[in-house]
């Protein structure tokens, strides 16, 4: 799979990155149009690379500080089926599922830091469905209520803003998931107190046994190893866009049943409640961000030579480690 890059080009950079381009044997499909950008003015310039060589490209287009000049537009196409695309793909190390793109990283992570309006309606929802799951002792609601949480893009910000020593993206992912939470609970604890009121909700119900859904608000080892496992998953995913993975992440980390437990814990003033469904809930947080930020750092320093020594393992392709034959 081929990666297509839009380049608009200052006329002082055409010549520098022209010859990059032309010079790099995993770049084709290059294209110039002299003053092809009207606004702002410049050159356009577009190719096609290896997915696995793009991260690579990128970072020398910034060293060429097109980025602050001009601007870099990245494409993922929907197939590139032609011969030069397969020759490409082969020159390239590693494999295209494989190849990490750090500035699609970043911008993912930047974008899952923000408290957009619908984030928190996805939130505030999601916590709604986990005290049903609670007040029902049912675990399907609970699953429902974890893929509906849209939680795990500040955690993953998180941990890609301390591998990347962007602490504002730090703060501001832990700011949104503070906040967020915080917002999510107080509102379902008043609808909680309503439904107090209504008749609706009783303190026995919260405190009852709940062999499906007790495990929300008993916080044990395994929640910290689930944790880990599922901050190191959604990670990698985040790192390789493997989307379909994300689903997974959600259904595995009770984060969104504690906020709804701590909900009603807080509507009927349950003490041992609160303070479980606290734990649950910090547990699994910095569980994600430490495997998360350990996970992405991996791949940000060894993930090219990993790759190689891979695929001389398996005897894919004859590389050395640097990539060369």
């Amino acid at each position: 799979m081929l990666t297509h890059l839009r380049l608009t080009v200052p006329s002082s950079l055409s010549s520098p990155v022209r010859e990059l381009l032309l010079d790099d044997e995993c770049v084709t499909g290059v294209t110039f149009q002299q003053g092809g950008v009207l606004k702002p003015e410049g050159d356009l310039i577009e190719c096609d690379v290896a997915r696995e060589r793009a991260g690579v490209l990128l970072r020398a287009l910034d060293d060429l500080e097109l980025d602050k000049h001009g601007g870099i537009l990245v494409v993922e196409p929907a197939a590139t089926p032609f011969d030069d695309a397969r020759r490409l793909e082969s020159a390239a190390p590693g494999h295209p599922d494989d190849a990490v793109i750090w500035e699609a990283v970043e911008a993912q992570a930047e974008a899952g830091a923000v408290a957009t309006v619908s984030y928190l309606i996805f939130l505030v929802l999601a916590v709604i469905l986990a005290a049903v799951a609670v007040l029902t002792d049912s675990a399907i609601l609970v699953v429902g209520a974890m893929v509906v949480g849209p939680e795990f893009a500040a955690v993953a910000a998180a941990s890609a803003g301390i591998v990347l020593a962007r602490w504002g993206l730090v703060g501001r992912s832990l700011r949104l998931l503070g906040l967020s939470f915080s917002f999510a609970v107080a509102v379902v604890t008043v609808l909680a107190l309503l439904g107090r009121l209504l008749g609706w909700i009783t303190p026995a119900m919260v405190a009852r046994p709940r062999p499906n859904t007790g495990f929300i608000w008993h916080p044990d080892k395994w929640s910290f190893i689930v944790a880990l496992v599922a901050g190191a998953a959604g990670a990698l995913a985040l790192a390789i866009q493997k989307t379909a993975t994300m689903v997974g992440v959600f259904i595995s980390v009770t984060t969104v049943p504690a906020a709804g437990n701590l909900a009603l814990g807080l509507a009927v003033w349950s003490r041992d409640e609160i303070v479980g469904s606290l734990a649950q809930l910090g547990i699994n947080i910095a569980g994600m961000i430490i495997s998360g930020t350990i996970l992405l750092l991996v791949v940000r320093t060894s993930w090219p030579w990993i790759m190689a020594r891979t695929e001389r393992l398996l005897g894919l392709r004859p590389w050395h480690v640097n990539g060369e034959r």
